[in-house]
């Protein structure tokens, strides 16, 4: 929608059109209304960028370690392409599928040219366009919430550099697709020129995010707290409307999909939305987070591993956003991002929730925003210049003498501990045992069309393009005792195995999962790559009187 609803106003000016306001109540100068226009904002973001991809592609297919998580959007995005369906198994309603037809879009052409590259290390390069989009996202956007140029760059190498950002931004998983979706329809929401269409797109972007993963619903308050604060009051309320409409309507394709399929509610012989919708919140749930001995409490300690800086410090700078929203321009600017930050907080902090390790991946552009804002508020309190009936005013020199210190000492406590961060996120080949078993199963099985194995997401492709069968002769893990398209084919269960990859992901699932417990009780390693519990164990199911899989 490209036209305007003409508003009731005496400018000749529509004023869904009027940009904003120059300057605020403490007398600093608002962003330019158009970021393409100012040359330093472009020059600043450029490089800014430049460093984020650097840091985030240099050694990117080998480090962190490969993810189950990984390896299955991958693998899904792999079905698409090769017009099997929507999963590489029997689809059923835990995600939205939109995550991966993403994936599967922006790993169309590198698979095309060269097949073999459809690994999950490979394809991790293409999320440095995913990154790339979010961190200047994050840039304009804090622009357009009245940041100076300097807190919105500060902003920005938050979200890039952090070393938390760093290790889980290069891995392909759905929430970072969605962030950038998200962040998408908060700029759409922040725009000055407050065009109808852009309010519309907040809401189509909105929908995206969600349907590319549906945790991200909950930010939507927060969104729409930014809408209300940037559409004109004449025309706010058809804005809001019409963005709650979008995304309501583009929300519905969801439900609307399982219910032409038949497959809403349960019945016989298939799966279900219902089901899915059941599983997600009944689902065991990790413990309090600030529990020593939960699972959520392990979670928390990993993000604070790799930075404190940024979940600390972002946590941090929505309190006092929040707490000082009544007299602080800046705080009330950053509203709706610092609403978000308290909503996933709070959502964190329930007593028995589940907590996953990508979860904090939603916060982290608003972690980055409402600390950049908290650090530019703070500045500005203690920097401006301040009278008294007297004229006392403190000397120009003497403040900027001290924004200095106070750069120095906090870059003192940053820089170091995101130096060794990045160092090993450049340096260290965690996926060696991974490529040396996808190498051995490759290399060493007789008749890789004739063996099944059972392995985790993360080497399933690379299997494939072994030429093991996919989906019976290279079986995800989980399937084997989960999908009864699989188990039919096993009539003597694990027996029916002849190889089972012992990955820490397998060992550690195969618990609650009776087949995959047996073949790995049942088996005995072959071969062994690394050490310690990263270990990986290509075992041999073992049979009475029979000896399975032929080996080289």
């Amino acid at each position: 929608m490209t036209s305007t609803l003409p508003a009731v106003t005496t400018s000749t000016v529509p004023a869904q059109r009027q940009p904003a306001p120059t300057s605020g109540s403490d007398g600093r100068t608002s962003p330019p209304s158009r970021l393409r226009s100012s040359r330093s904002d472009l020059l600043l973001c450029g490089v800014l960028l430049l460093a984020i991809l650097v840091v985030q592609g240099w050694n990117i297919a080998d480090y962190p370690t490969l993810s189950d998580d990984e390896g299955t959007y991958l693998s899904q995005a792999w079905a698409v392409q090769n017009g099997k369906g929507l999963a590489h198994y029997t689809y059923w309603y835990d995600h939205p599928p939109l995550g991966w037809l993403q994936l599967a879009a922006l790993t169309w052409i590198p698979s095309l040219i060269s097949p073999d590259s459809m690994t999950v290390g490979s394809m991790r390069v293409m999320m440095l366009l995913v990154s790339g989009i979010s961190a200047v996202l994050v840039y304009v956007l804090g622009r357009r919430l009245s940041l100076p140029r300097w807190a919105a760059g500060l902003g920005m190498v938050l979200f890039g550099l952090s070393p938390l950002s760093v290790v889980l931004q290069r891995e392909i998983f759905l929430d970072n697709l969605a962030v950038m979706w998200t962040l998408v329809a908060f700029t759409l929401a922040a725009s000055p020129s407050r065009h109808l269409w852009h309010h519309f797109g907040a809401g189509l972007a909105a929908a995206t995010a969600v349907l590319t993963k549906e945790t991200m619903l909950v930010v939507l308050p927060a969104l729409l707290l930014t809408m209300w604060r940037h559409s004109h009051r004449d025309t706010r309320k058809f804005a809001v409307t019409g963005a709650i409409t979008a995304c309501v309507l583009i929300g519905c394709a969801y439900p609307l999909f399982a219910l032409l399929k038949g497959e809403l509610i349960p019945g016989g012989g298939h799966v279900s939305l219902w089901d899915g919708v059941k599983y997600q919140m009944t689902r065991p749930g990790s413990g309090f987070i600030l529990d020593q001995g939960s699972g959520s409490h392990g979670v928390y300690q990993s993000w604070l591993y790799y930075d404190r800086v940024l979940p600390l410090g972002g946590l941090a700078g929505a309190v006092l956003l929040l707490v000082t929203w009544r007299w602080s321009v800046t705080a009330r600017a950053l509203a709706g991002p610092a609403l978000t930050v308290a909503i996933l907080a709070a959502l964190a902090l329930r007593p028995n929730g589940y907590l996953p390790a990508m979860y904090v991946i939603q916060a982290l552009p608003f972690l980055a925003l409402v600390l950049a804002g908290g650090t530019a508020s703070v500045a500005h309190a203690v920097l401006r210049r301040w009278r008294t009936d007297g004229e006392k005013r403190l000397l120009t020199g003497g403040r900027y003498a001290l924004a200095a210190a106070l750069a120095i000492a906090a870059g003192s406590y940053v820089v170091p501990k995101w130096y060794d961060g990045a160092h090993t996120a450049v340096t260290t080949d965690a996926n060696a045992p991974y490529r040396a078993a996808s190498k051995w199963l490759s290399s060493e099985v007789a008749n890789p069309k004739d063996t099944r194995v059972l392995v985790d997401d993360a080497l399933w492709l690379d299997l494939v393009h072994a030429g093991y069968r996919p989906g019976l002769g290279v079986i995800w893990f989980y399937k084997a005792d989960l999908d009864p398209a699989v188990t039919k084919t096993m009539p003597h269960g694990w027996k029916d195995i002849d190889y089972v990859v012992a990955s820490p992901t397998v060992r550690r699932d195969a618990v609650d999962l009776p087949n995959v417990k047996a073949a790995i009780q049942h088996s005995k390693p072959v071969a062994t790559f690394g050490t310690g519990e990263d270990r990986i164990e290509i075992r041999q199911i073992q049979t009475t009187g029979t000896t399975v899989g032929g080996v080289r």
